[in-house]
């Protein structure tokens, strides 16, 4: 299904390696859609990381109007966590349009496979696959390859599209960007998965390619710039 801002999915999961910038562009992504729809909700799955969670922006989430559903053990030394009870909604709630934030690897994409036959069939959902080509694991096709074999097996879902999220946090810049176009095509042929966006720090100056799909302004909060 096409996933944009003009045309959302219902359901917008985003997966992807450890640093690949998925929860900044989840965030951002929510605080888009709560511009101009009436409930959204933003979903933390991440068991892989409990130190860097979207409950570290659950006051700008709440300001743009944002509902975020996360464990009552985020932001506490407690290193324990299942799925929070409220998640049943995003699946079910036809009148609230969620956003996934899943971990990173298999390990994290079990949290989703719980729920895979509430997804499974649906026309108004969407699995992107967050790339980083920036980050040491992720900067060749195999490599992503893998990652992704690994992530639908243990979601038991397969992945939609693709969003290039590659970044350096605050010493990105437009060269760095650009330098992934080649990889993301190669990305996007030998998947045959289309690129849904291009997530890029809205401070960034980048004429974004038509066939990397659209620019994605991704906002930073407090101190933080990885994206």
């Amino acid at each position: 299904m096409e996933n944009n801002l003009h045309n959302p999915a219902r359901l917008t999961i985003f997966a992807g390696h450890y640093g690949s910038g998925k929860t900044t562009v989840a965030v951002s992504y929510a605080m888009a859609l709560a511009r101009t729809r009436p409930r959204v909700a933003l979903c933390d799955m991440d068991i892989v990381n409990p130190y860097f969670r979207t409950a570290d922006s659950a006051g700008v989430l709440a300001d743009a109007g944002v509902e975020l559903i996360h464990s009552r053990y985020a932001n506490t030394n407690v290193e324990f966590y299942l799925p929070p009870v409220e998640a049943a909604r995003v699946f079910d709630d036809p009148t609230l349009t969620s956003i996934i934030d899943l971990g990173g690897d298999d390990c994290g994409a079990l949290a989703l496979g719980r729920f895979a036959e509430r997804i499974q069939g649906r026309g108004d959902a969407a699995l992107l696959m967050v790339v980083n080509a920036c980050r040491p694991l992720t900067r060749d096709a195999d490599s992503l390859l893998a990652i992704k074999n690994e992530i639908e097996t243990a979601a038991r879902l397969p992945f939609t599209g693709l969003v290039n999220s590659t970044n350096l946090g605050a010493e990105t810049t437009p060269e760095i960007v650009a330098a992934s176009f080649p990889l993301m095509r190669q990305l996007r042929d030998a998947l045959a998965l289309p690129i849904a966006m291009t997530a890029v720090r809205e401070d960034i100056p980048l004429a974004v390619p038509e066939d990397m799909g659209p620019r994605f302004d991704v906002v930073c909060w407090g101190n933080r710039f990885q994206i």
